[in-house]
């Protein structure tokens, strides 16, 4: 396993910028994700590693060798695409271990990496068979496996599980956890899907516009993200958005954000620095930090508009003041559409953005 670093890395296609002056930093034995929407770079930044797409600027190291200009082949990665990219007229077998018979090594020593590829990917049964006779869950098995006897340094995936039913990406997603445990191997990961993310990553960058917005482990970007971007990319449902103004720190720190006839004082705690002076705000405050109560003077009042069953829970969406927000609700009755309730906050968990930068007070 090897670490990978890019640096100050420009990439563009014509006259639009895809890639400016990006720098990150890939651990060894790090499972990282790069997490955005459809457009944001991700995939160009890891066709980049890969050797598939030139770069116009900056330079990419992998294992404190720069491969900047090496040939794919040159630079011990191995990847898995989201097409699988199978051949149709091989077996599993001669799929897996087509690469290493293309680069002459010994029959033996073929034969050893594709047994252990199969046996950790549970697909001996299946090394008979050809990519028609298998299941789209078998097929990128046997895409993982097949790079995974390369014994690459560094592994590489595109949206893997894109093409999969929810069912298969939940159980391939615990496989690869699973492996990358047993492996102890440097990956990098793509994808737009942030419940991959967050359950595989060691740490997750959120891109956007080319960008890298925050990088860290999920549960420090889930809970205090940098900016309004990244707190409404991660969740589900989304986090809600309460658009108000902030009155100045009082001596002991604390601020007061008010919305209509809702008001808030907020500890120092929430904030990244010192409590801005008075100004527009934007108080975060994710679903499941907001619960209800009897409407009363104690909670600021709000009519149930829409309720979504997810099984487990429910999610209750609510107009609060001509604010639209949701609550996630474990009671097995949740209150009725029409109803009027009262909306309590738990604040020690909020964040606060400047509404003009979108950047984390």
């Amino acid at each position: 396993m090897s670490s990978v670093s890019i640096q100050q890395l420009g990439i563009r296609m014509g006259a639009v910028n895809i890639l400016e002056q990006l720098d990150l930093t890939v651990h060894e034995g790090e499972f990282l994700v790069l997490l955005g929407p459809s457009g944001c770079g991700k995939s160009t930044l890891l066709h980049s590693i890969a050797g598939l797409i030139d770069v116009d600027a900056g330079s990419i190291h992998i294992g404190g060798k720069d491969v900047t200009w090496a040939d794919p082949k040159d630079r011990s990665i191995g990847m898995v695409f989201q097409s699988y990219a199978l051949y149709p007229t091989m077996n599993v077998e001669r799929n897996m271990s087509f690469g290493l018979r293309v680069a002459g090594l010994p029959k033996q020593e073929i034969t050893k990496r594709v047994q252990r590829a199969s046996k950790m990917l549970q697909l001996d049964p299946l090394l008979a068979r050809k990519p028609a006779q298998l299941s789209g869950g078998q097929r990128q098995r046997v895409a993982i496996g097949r790079a995974l006897v390369r014994q690459a340094e560094v592994f590489l995936f595109d949206e893997p599980l894109s093409n999969l039913d929810a069912k298969l990406r939940t159980e391939l997603r615990r496989e690869l956890k699973q492996l990358h445990r047993e492996l102890g191997a440097t990956m990098i990961y793509v994808t737009h899907d942030q419940v991959e993310a967050m359950t595989l990553a060691s740490r997750v960058a959120v891109m956007r516009g080319g960008r890298i917005q925050q990088i860290g482990a999920p549960g420090e970007v889930y809970a205090r993200p940098a900016n309004m971007f990244v707190a409404g990319f991660l969740g589900s449902p989304s986090i809600n958005f309460v658009h108000g103004r902030l009155a100045g720190a009082d001596a002991a720190g604390a601020a007061v954000f008010s919305a209509g006839a809702f008001e808030a004082r907020l500890s120092r705690e929430v904030f990244l620095n010192a409590p801005p002076a008075a100004g527009d705000a934007v108080l975060g405050v994710r679903p499941e930090h907001i619960t209800l109560a009897p409407p009363g003077e104690a909670h600021p009042p709000a009519e149930v508009t829409l309720v979504e069953p997810m099984g487990s829970h429910q999610v209750v969406w609510l107009d609060m003041q001509g604010q639209k927000i949701a609550a996630i609700v474990n009671s097995a009755e949740p209150p009725a559409v029409g109803e009027r309730v009262g909306v309590v906050m738990d604040l020690a968990r909020a964040c606060l953005f400047d509404p003009k930068t979108e950047q984390r007070l």
